[in-house]
């Protein structure tokens, strides 16, 4: 097989191979053995040059890319013409034998393919034996012996070989002619016959043709060279290969990021798979190609096996053996490269853990540092210690990461990693951040369970302090007087003050020294306050401890009863504890005045003035009580109107800063007014009038009730702003990760996010009535106690109205408009069952055992029937929404108020029981506060209508005049006046049958001032059901005849609304209030 670098005309540049395509692999000095390493790129020497350029000449053969030598493929054609041969024999001395066979056609070869036949068979011998020289059998024993001397003349011309001897079977007949006349280069000899052959060539090493015994076929032969060829071609291109992949190894820079790192291992070790397989198939094919060879010796010695065939076996097992030491050297190679690529991605992930690890782990060192709040109050601080947990919980999970990457950091040390250098300092500043920040954390953990122990500390000594001013106030001062009432009074204040220890704080010093860590200025202020009422509250538990002791320790002067004159009594009248104070202290005792009722009356009076001064004692708490709640009220309502400025201007002015609009997000473009509603008006009303007047009232705590009720209209606007914040909520947590509220939350350094501060006013306006209430408990016997009562109610309808308000918006499909209803009173979920009256035939839907749930709401001039709806969500978008079903015209309204069978059920009867609604309210208090709303609501419009009929009346001698008139809203925001005119009016719970109101749609029947009792089928008789749908309404038609016409009365029971003393001898009497039962009424409204 022709692996050497091309052929030539002579033996130096054309030497033939020794049996195998490199005959020059195993030269001396040129072994598997010598393999010098080679410079190679970033990851190192590929580890396969010693094969590919220092193995041998084999290696240096194969690599050589610019020489081409022949295969038996490339003359496959040729060599199979057979006019020459190359059959494995050998001379006597090991020359390699070419038999040239009677070939007729010699002449007509061309040159070229001449030539390349030759070439090629010159190059299979190895170099030793071609060094010999070839010994050329040439057979033309059926040829003429021009051709023979021409074919002999061609091959001596054209041979590219030594040649050692020419063997020439001349043709028979020509005995006597000689090749004297040419000239030849080397030895030729003319041979007779095949025996005189045998005496050049042993038989053994000659075919049978030449009457040998040497066994060859040519086709046998041919494919086997061929088959030997490709096996060392493919040996070549496997090496060039390997070398090729191996300097791309070798010069691959290691990339710098996880991604690059992973595709680049990936990518090699998919040439790697590449590349063992290519080695897997060509060791399957050499090993295919050394069966088909056979079994035979590599000494050649049994007959039958010539040296080429054994030459040939030894070439597949050399090259063998090369493809496997160089697959074992690439292995080898490719291990230190898979674990450098390996090591280099797990120094990447570990580079990219450390720098996301690190960022957070900054991140939450700078939040706890942010931490700085000690907290104002017990529940602040107990706020912080849970908002610093939830941290230390949330941020656990970057600290536990971090330690698990340091740990990975010096598992990689451990394993010898080539970049030790680098891991070790990330390792160390991994564990730095994670001690640094748990120590913050203990830090901040411990002073505010220091600022929550002085916290306690302070609540204890309030609560004490409260106590102990409770305990003063609900002393009763007459029991006082007696002795066993001061010593049983004395005896609680004596109990109560040892437990002052315990309770109260001992020296302001000491705590201030034991908190120095913690008191800021604000805190200091405070302990001095809260001591400041320790030490109010003790005097004044002193003063009446003193007082008390007097009581109790006072002896019992015996007084003699003496019959006064009655002179003296007129002249000496025992003086009233109101009108005389302290007058007998400066009256002499002496003379006339030391008679025995002087002295009882003396007596009684220094009883009155010590019952006085226990009285002005516990008015005096009430007062420190009432001061207090004031102080509270100022400094919340300073507070929270700063929080609004501070909202507004941080946040709600930055949204038109241009220099802050890229951090807006889309979905907060012209949002200002959704977001933060009517803030601003909020804002401008408390701090330019309501915090003003409120600081009026600072030494008159008990009178602020008035700055509320002068200023009731205007909390109207917390109205609109609750009724906004469903939208706002919604906008706020579409867009709560905006920079820009992270920013402007910065900025403020707030520890809260602007969701906290939007709710704000609605908590606001909740904290009014819970101050009000306080006041009011500590300010009953006070001027202003009504004031404070009407202010309380007023707030709570507000609270009240706001509330139905935010269900009131979420009504829909409803075409009118709600506002044309009138203010809404109340609303509420109820079972609500039907009973309807269609045209004469009584349709019953109380067969329906499952009660429809319905929202009801009641307005001044409806009421609306509703499906309440659950929505999904978070927040105000979790709220109900309301499907109108139907509404009832208030005009048209009756009520039965109690259903027999449940206490808890109502009626609500329409267009004279057409139409009938059994409503079960969820407590029977709801169902009182409906009942009682609707009869109001109804009630307010009877009398109205019955004003109007009385003006339009010029005699009534049935009617009963009415009551002056109310407002037809019996809800909240009447003024003053009006609230004590209307106590001053007819109580509408008087009238227990009127329920409806003005005029019905229909023309309305006529009738007597009284009002009816509706008789359900439910109801019994005496249940109070009414309408005033039947009451007597004047019309033209009336007016015009010059009297009234008279609607007949149902029977039942009636409430008298007016007084009735007119008529004859026969005629009842009967007075406001009184309750009658009408049996029968005549046709001339006789009862």
């Amino acid at each position: 097989m022709p692996l050497r670098e091309g052929a030539g005309p002579s033996p130096a540049s054309h030497g033939p191979t020794h049996g195998s395509s490199d005959p020059r692999t195993c030269l001396p000095g040129r072994g598997a053995g010598d393999m010098r390493p080679r410079g190679g790129g970033a990851l190192g020497c590929c580890g396969l040059c010693s094969f590919c350029t220092c193995h041998g000449a084999a290696g240096d053969e194969i690599m050589h890319q610019d020489i081409v030598p022949l295969c038996a493929a490339d003359i496959q054609d040729q060599l199979k013409k057979r006019f020459a041969y190359l059959s494995g024999g050998r001379g006597q001395d090991g020359s390699p034998v070419i038999t040239f066979p009677d070939y007729p056609a010699f002449s007509e070869i061309p040159d070229k393919e001449f030539q390349n036949v030759m070439t090629y068979l010159t190059s299979i011998p190895s170099l030793q034996d071609a060094g010999i020289g070839f010994i050329l059998v040439i057979d033309r024993r059926r040829d003429k012996w021009t051709s023979v001397k021409a074919s002999v003349l061609r091959i001596a011309a054209s041979f590219p070989a030594n040649l050692q001897l020419v063997l020439v079977l001349r043709p028979t007949g020509f005995f006597q002619r000689t090749l004297s006349d040419i000239a030849f280069k080397f030895n030729v000899i003319m041979l007779s016959s095949v025996p005189d052959l045998h005496s050049y060539i042993d038989k053994s090493q000659l075919t049978e043709d030449l009457g040998g015994t040497l066994d060859y076929c040519h086709s046998r032969w041919l494919c086997q060279r061929m088959a030997i060829e490709s096996f060392a071609l493919m040996v070549k291109q496997t090496a060039q290969m390997l070398q090729s992949f191996g300097t791309e190894l070798a010069e691959t820079e290691l990339p710098n990021d996880v991604q690059s790192t992973s595709s680049v291992l990936c990518a090699h070790t998919e040439k790697k798979d590449k590349a063992k397989e290519d080695l897997r198939l060509a060791l399957k094919e050499g090993h295919s190609v050394l069966e088909s060879l056979g079994e035979l010796q590599a000494e050649g010695s049994e007959p039958g096996v010539n040296q080429d065939q054994l030459d040939n076996q030894a070439t597949v097992q050399r090259l063998l053996a090369q493809l496997n030491e160089t697959e074992a050297a690439f292995d080898e190679f490719w291990a230190k490269h898979q674990q450098k690529l390996e090591q280099c991605l797990q120094l990447r992930h570990f580079e990219q853990g450390f720098r996301e690890v690190k960022a957070i782990l900054d991140a939450v060192c700078q939040k706890v540092a942010t931490f700085t709040d000690i907290g104002n109050s017990l529940a602040h601080v107990e706020h912080l210690l849970r908002d610093l947990a939830s941290f230390e919980e949330k941020s656990g999970v970057a600290v536990e990461r971090a330690r698990a990457l340091s740990l990975d950091g010096e598992q990689l040390i451990e394993n010898k990693h080539y970049a030790v250098d680098s891991i070790r300092p990330k390792c160390q500043e991994l564990r730095h951040l994670c001690d640094q920040f748990s120590a913050e954390i203990v830090r901040r953990r411990g002073l505010l369970s220091k600022s929550l122990e002085l916290h306690r500390r302070l609540e204890t000594s309030l609560k004490w302090c409260d106590e102990g001013i409770y305990l003063l106030a609900s002393q009763p001062v007459d029991k006082c007087q007696s002795q066993d009432g001061a010593e049983a009074a004395l005896q609680e204040i004596e109990k109560f003050l040892e437990t002052s220890a315990e309770n109260k704080i001992q020296e302001l010093n000491t705590i201030y020294k034991e908190y120095e860590s913690i008191l800021n200025q604000d805190l200091m202020e405070h302990v001095r306050k809260v001591f400041q009422k320790q030490a109010s509250m003790e005097e004044v538990f002193h003063r009446r401890q003193a007082s008390l002791k007097k009581l109790a320790a006072r002896q019992t002067r015996p007084v003699q009863p003496v019959a006064p004159r009655p002179e003296a009594l007129a002249k000496s009248p025992c003086p009233s504890p109101g009108i005389r104070r302290g007058s007998e202290n400066s009256s002499s005792e002496g003379g006339a005045l030391r008679r025995g009722p002087y002295r009882r009356a003396k007596s009684e009076m220094s009883e009155s003035r010590q019952g006085r001064g226990s009285a002005g004692e516990e008015e005096e708490s009430l007062a420190i009580l009432r001061r207090h709640v004031m102080s509270e009220l100022l400094d919340t309502e300073r507070a929270y109107v700063e929080e609004l400025l501070c909202v507004l201007e941080g946040y709600a002015a930055e949204m038109d800063n241009p220099l802050m609009a890229h951090l807006l997000s889309t979905g907060l473009h012209n949002k200002k007014d959704v977001l933060f509603g009517n803030m601003e008006e909020i804002y401008h009303f408390h701090n330019r009038i309501f915090l003003r007047e409120l600081e009026n009232y600072t030494d008159c705590p008990e009178l602020v009730g008035r700055c509320f009720l002068e200023r009731m209209e205007d909390f109207q606007i917390y109205e609109k702003y609750c009724q906004n914040k469903p939208r706002s909520e919604s906008l706020w947590r579409q867009c709560s990760d905006c920079p820009f509220f992270q920013e402007c939350q910065r900025k403020l350094d707030h520890k809260l996010s602007l969701d906290s501060y939007l709710l704000k006013p609605v908590q606001r306006i909740t904290k009014y009535q819970l101050l009000l209430k306080e006041m009011l408990k500590y300010s009953k016997n006070c001027e202003g106690a009504e004031d404070l009562q009407e202010a309380l109610s007023s707030i709570l309808g507000i609270l009240k109205a706001v509330n139905d308000s935010m269900h009131l918006i979420a009504i829909t499909g409803y075409d009118g408009n709600l506002g044309d209803l009138g203010k809404l009173l109340m609303q509420g979920s109820f079972s609500v069952w039907t009973d309807h009256k269609r045209g004469h035939t009584k349709v019953k839907e109380l067969a329906r055992f499952k009660p429809m749930q319905r929202h009801l709401f009641l307005h001044e001039k409806a009421v609306l029937f509703c499906k309440k709806r659950e929505e999904n969500g978070e927040g105000y978008e979790k709220a109900p929404s309301y499907s109108y079903k139907q509404s009832l015209n208030m005009a048209a309204v009756g009520i039965t108020e109690n259903v027999k069978g449940d206490a808890k059920k109502f009626e609500i009867w329409y267009n004279a029981r057409e139409e009938v609604y059994i409503v079960q309210a969820p407590t029977p208090e709801i169902k009182a506060a409906w009942v009682n709303e609707i009869r109001k609501v109804l009630t307010s419009q009877l009398q109205a209508c019955r004003e109007a009929s009385q003006h339009r009346a010029l005699e009534q001698s049935q009617s009963l005049p009415l009551p002056a008139p109310t407002s037809t809203s019996p809800s909240r925001g009447n003024s003053r006046n009006l609230k004590k005119l209307e106590e001053r009016k007819t109580d509408p719970l008087s009238l227990e049958g009127y329920v409806s109101s003005a005029p019905l749609p229909k023309a309305p029947e006529k009738g007597k001032g009284w009002s009816k009792t509706s008789h359900s089928l439910e109801a019994p008789e005496d249940d109070g059901g009414w309408s005033s749908a039947e009451e007597q309404i004047n019309s033209s038609d009336a007016e015009e005849d010059g009297g009234l016409g008279l609607k007949k009365l149902v029977p039942g029971k009636y409430t008298v609304v007016a007084d009735h003393e007119k008529g004859g001898p026969d005629a009842l009497v009967v007075r406001s209030g009184d309750v009658v039962e009408l049996v029968q009424q005549g046709d001339e409204g006789l009862w």
